[in-house]
């Protein structure tokens, strides 16, 4: 569901811009994730289990997810908050996209362009759709099961995978995206010791990888780009993330830390590691994002509300 934020910043939008019906250009198959990662009794489950999640429960729809760490398409040994691999990140700080047709509800597309809004009013970096010649690009489906992403660029395409409904939501697609951008789960940096204690007696049995703590060794490959440990980032995980019993996994070590991550957008320290991470980048974009790039994304934003027809601003 949209925040009265970004329902106010489309709305802003649409009301300049007038009705536009647009086509996006259609990319090769992706060379990452295109496939199910899940067996067909895993892929039950893991649908089943995102679509009884609501707002109220403490576990976030990308734990149960049922990859790596829950959600991620990725080797574990290179692996902390932030890669540092410049491979790794996005050409100049621009993110080409394709949203899979007949995937989503145009109410699920504009989640997503609402998600890439948000990194386009706080961070440099710019997302927009795909065009022919692009050797790298996100493909936005729904058609496995469970919220998963690659963790930084990968060539000739990778999926960002958005199991409809209950990956379909505005935290969750910015926390899928910061992992496309090169980021990865906040608990399991390599000083996570100082900050949360792990209660394994609470970890479901054979679920305990989950909370991996990466090494020292590994600095020259990732890194928290000296911004301090975050509780309230995008990319923590819930204190009850894979509980057997429903009581807390994880517990803060500091003082007046009530609430473990949240799934309601980039925290103040996502987005200067954000700036940290790309800054270098961003500051070599002249061209890549034109006018006319710009115009598509909002012509897209723009022919969703005609599509909906009032629908969602009632």
């Amino acid at each position: 569901m949209l925040t009265l934020r970004y329902l106010s910043l489309l709305i802003l939008v649409v009301c300049w811009m007038g009705v536009t019906q647009v086509t996006s250009l259609k990319p090769p198959n992706p060379k990452h994730g295109d496939f199910d990662p899940h067996g067909e009794l895993e892929r039950t489950f893991v649908a089943a289990r995102i679509n009884e999640l609501t707002d109220e429960h403490d576990v976030n729809p990308w734990e149960v997810s049922g990859l790596f760490e829950g959600d991620m398409l990725w080797d574990p040994h290179l692996s902390r908050n932030g890669i540092l691999n410049v491979t790794g990140r996005w050409t100049n700080g621009t993110v080409p996209y394709y949203i899979e047709e007949g995937n989503f509800t145009n109410e699920e597309k504009m989640v997503i362009l609402s998600a890439f809004s948000e990194y386009h009013n706080k961070t440099c970096l710019q997302f927009r759709p795909y065009r022919t010649g692009d050797e790298h690009w996100l493909v936005f489906r729904s058609n496995n099961a469970g919220c998963w992403s690659s963790v930084g660029m990968q060539s000739e395409g990778q999926v960002v995978n958005l199991h409809s409904p209950g990956c379909v939501k505005h935290g969750v697609v910015v926390h899928e995206v910061l992992h496309a951008l090169g980021f990865f789960h906040q608990q399991s940096a390599s000083d996570r010791d100082e900050y949360v204690r792990i209660l394994w007696e609470n970890i479901d049995p054979g679920h305990e990888h989950n909370f991996n703590k990466y090494n020292e060794s590994n600095e020259s490959v990732v890194t928290g780009y000296g911004v301090e440990y975050d509780y309230g980032s995008v990319m923590h995980y819930s204190g009850k993330a894979f509980s057997k019993n429903d009581l807390p996994t994880m517990e803060p070590l500091k003082p007046n830390i009530t609430t473990l991550g949240q799934r309601k957008g980039l925290s103040v320290k996502d987005v200067i590691k954000l700036e940290r991470m790309y800054e270098g980048r961003c500051v070599q974009r002249t061209s890549d994002v034109s006018e006319e790039d710009e115009n598509t994304f909002i012509d897209e934003i723009n022919s969703l509300y005609g599509l909906l027809n009032g629908s969602l601003f009632p």
